[in-house]
């Protein structure tokens, strides 16, 4: 079964549209599926894999005795010391528009990280031109969120009219980022301010920041959320009865279990497990689909509740 066959309820196209899951021959480095196709009401989704981000499991929670990390990464099979962080980003077509919510990694050669930065070439492999892309909302400004548009040659690829949609609080929050309440690997804080600083000025003209929400193309809205950092957005996308939340960085594999865990990524420790389980709460409520930044590919699934504690439900792959 071909990656490009794994697409729940995908409805046939009209010529004049490009499929957003084109299939490419598939490369023979390529062994595992990058891409997952949807469909929400009328408005096409395609999860692709950016790679995968080996991370110190420290990071999973700093506030919490180690022990009792170590218990929960022996019991979900996890090794102890460090493991792949998932990097998803999301490609949405609704209407006349197409838009890539965050960008991937990209390339950093200081960071020795070759099994990340894949979206570019994926998107190709994908047969999404990055000239068709019209929109990009960020839900955050850090590395593996912006780095896929600052690889070389990839902004001449762009076109000239495109808007980067993110929150003015993430713009004013980058002029001068505080990093005293994270718990990050050596290295980390200055590549992300190096990043965050460069994206600015390449990107400084098409930027399009929005206060509290924006409603990108038709059923697709960017909200500001803070916790992670100050301006971190969600995506909301809603078409004909069906909804799915990009939830960008706000949600972890153990934040499902344990939402009150600090990753050591945020900003704002307890700013960002107080949203996180108000939107926990919500999506618990409403059913819909739930997708975020670093759940295991392609990370589609649902959030229930069970016994007081959220619970992690993936959604059956559909071909």
């Amino acid at each position: 079964m071909s990656q490009a066959e794994a697409k729940p309820h995908m409805n046939s196209q009209q010529d004049t549209k490009p499929n957003l899951d084109t299939a490419s021959p598939r490369k023979p480095d390529e062994l595992v599926p990058s891409r997952y196709a949807m469909q929400i009401g009328e408005i096409e989704v395609l999860i692709v894999s950016d790679g995968v981000l080996p991370l110190p499991t420290a990071m999973l929670a700093h506030n919490i005795d180690p022990a009792e990390r170590a218990q929960w990464l022996k019991d979900m099979f996890l090794p102890p010391d460090a493991y792949d962080w998932a990097l998803n980003v999301v490609v949405v077509r609704s209407g006349d528009r197409t838009v890539l919510v965050d960008a991937g990694l990209g390339l950093d050669p200081d960071l020795n990280l070759p099994r990340a930065g894949q979206l570019i070439k994926r998107l190709a492999d994908a047969g999404i031109d990055l000239a068709s892309v019209t929109d990009v909302v960020l839900t955050h400004m850090h590395m593996d969120h912006i780095g896929g548009l600052l690889i070389d040659g990839v902004k001449e690829q762009l076109r000239p009219d495109l808007q980067i949609h993110l929150a003015a609080a993430e713009v004013e929050f980058w002029q001068k980022p505080d990093f005293s309440r994270v718990s990050m690997p050596t290295g980390f804080p200055d590549a992300l301010r190096s990043a965050a600083k460069r994206f600015m000025k390449e990107y400084a003209s098409q930027l399009r920041p929005f206060d509290e929400r924006c409603e990108v193309a038709p059923g697709v809205v960017a909200h500001r959320t803070g916790g992670h950092t100050p301006g971190h957005s969600v995506v909301r996308v809603a078409s004909g009865g069906d909804k799915l939340t990009f939830a960008g960085d706000l949600v972890f594999a153990v934040g499902f279990e344990h939402p009150e865990w600090y990753n050591g990524f945020e900003h704002d420790p307890e700013e960002a497990a107080r949203v996180r389980i108000r939107l926990l709460k919500e999506l618990a409520g409403t059913g819909e689909y739930l997708v975020a930044t670093h759940l295991p590919f392609p990370s589609v699934g649902h959030v229930a509740v069970d016994r007081g504690a959220f619970r992690w439900v993936p959604a059956f792959w559909d071909y």
